[in-house]
């Protein structure tokens, strides 16, 4: 047992993994409601005439449910990726550099694989 694994009870690893099943059902009901919100809008407006402004509007909220559909999708598969760790015991050690993986990083972000500088250079592509 690695001295990360000593500091996280097996108390603090259950309420984890019931954080993370609850967090993995809310996003995914998140993407469903996005989906049949655009379903029921374009039924009810489907008829009418579309102007530029609209259709530009458009646009510009489809590029941002598509970045949010990507950040979802990141956070979907870290949160397996914790569900698989906490499977395995190596909960709370970074998939990177097998470093502990603070607690309190753990306790905002139950799907944390990775320590605080390993994230940011992976959101930066370094």
């Amino acid at each position: 047992m690695s001295e990360q694994q000593g500091t996280l009870t097996a108390e603090f690893i259950a309420q984890q993994r019931t954080r993370l099943l609850a967090l993995r059902q809310e996003l995914l009901g998140g993407e469903e409601k996005t989906i049949a919100g655009e379903r029921a809008a374009e039924e009810l407006h489907g008829d009418e005439a579309e102007e530029l402004e609209d259709e530009a509007q458009g646009m510009a909220q489809n590029e941002v449910n598509q970045a949010l559909h990507d950040v979802n999708d990141q956070r979907i598969s870290d949160i397996e990726r914790a569900l698989q760790k906490i499977a395995e015991g190596t909960y709370g050690l970074s998939d990177v550099s097998g470093e502990p993986i603070p607690k309190a990083r753990l306790e905002v972000a139950p799907e944390a694989i990775m320590t605080v500088e390993e994230q940011s250079r992976r959101e930066t592509g370094q």
